[in-house]
């Protein structure tokens, strides 16, 4: 069971972690049906450094040169040949992702109300969040197509996108799915907006990651981390379908298929909302 359980959840992490459908969503609504408790931390830690690895591999030009970038703009300092105006792609996007992600920070304090939603043991919150997801996606799919490059991302964009990525902590809302509908609200190209949203994923993925290593090492050592081969074949699961849907996602956007994740977000959430209601009326609980 430890390794169907852990199965089951690293292929719903890693599909819906990058499509634009909600993770925590979908997380919150398996567990709401199958009877699961929530990821223990440890689980949650191994699922994340997956989809983590599925980031760097497909978006391993972009990262390294955000790396290279990072040493650069240091060395650009010392000598004065820094310049804010006349940024390559690979340095903007590394400003405007640590100038989005920076807005977080802030948000840790009051974490707790963003994530309480998957505690109240219905599912009809996540049903009103998929269906502002599918709002979200409907209107990125209609509007007029950007042509904003990486070098010409300004910091009001990453401000905007940087918002939307704080209203993704709802579980139902997508954060690939906020993000990316933002940059294209703000006129950034569709491939440009992808790279964007999946970059921001990076220090998202390892903060969230970074704390529940923190958090498990506090609480009960590391000695509790538990079946190391069940665990790593969540990772190496959620990996590949990481970067399945990763793919997916470039794939469907470039081809302006978009709206098939708005349909989606919106029957599920619809469902949701209805079976949370047929819940609460009658008292009674379908489980797998």
């Amino acid at each position: 069971m430890d390794y169907i359980i852990i199965l089951i959840q690293a292929v719903i992490q890693g599909l819906t972690e990058f499509l634009p459908v909600s993770s925590s969503g979908h997380l919150s609504v398996a567990q709401h049906f199958m009877d699961i408790e929530e990821s223990g931390l440890t689980i949650s830690i191994f699922l994340h450094t997956g989809t983590l690895i599925a980031i760097f591999i497909a978006f391993r030009s972009a990262v390294w040169g955000m790396i290279r970038e990072f040493f650069l703009t240091f060395a650009d300092l010392f000598t004065g040949k820094f310049s804010w105006k006349n940024m390559n792609d690979d340095r903007r996007m590394l400003f405007m992702v640590v100038i989005a992600t920076a807005m977080l920070v802030p948000v840790t304090l009051v974490s707790d109300f963003f994530t309480a939603p998957m505690a109240d043991g219905d599912i009809i919150f996540e049903g009103a969040a998929f269906i502002f997801t599918a709002t979200l996606l409907f209107m990125a799919d209609s509007c007029v197509k950007g042509i904003k490059t990486p070098s010409e991302i300004q910091l009001k964009d990453a401000l905007v996108v940087g918002f939307f990525q704080i209203i993704a902590l709802f579980p139902g809302v997508s954060r690939s799915g906020s993000t990316i509908s933002s940059g294209l609200f703000c006129g950034l190209s569709r491939k440009t907006a992808v790279t964007f949203s999946f970059m921001l994923g990076i220090p998202a993925i390892l903060g969230a990651t970074l704390l529940e290593v923190r958090e498990i090492s506090k609480s009960a050592g590391l000695s509790s981390i538990g079946n190391i081969p069940t665990l790593t074949l969540g990772l190496i699961v959620s990996m590949i379908v990481g970067l399945f849907a990763i793919k997916l996602v470039k794939l469907l956007i470039k081809k302006e298929k978009f709206k098939i994740f708005a349909i989606y977000t919106l029957i599920v959430g619809i469902l949701c909302i209805i079976w949370g209601v047929f819940e609460s009326v009658t008292g009674i609980e379908f489980k797998f």
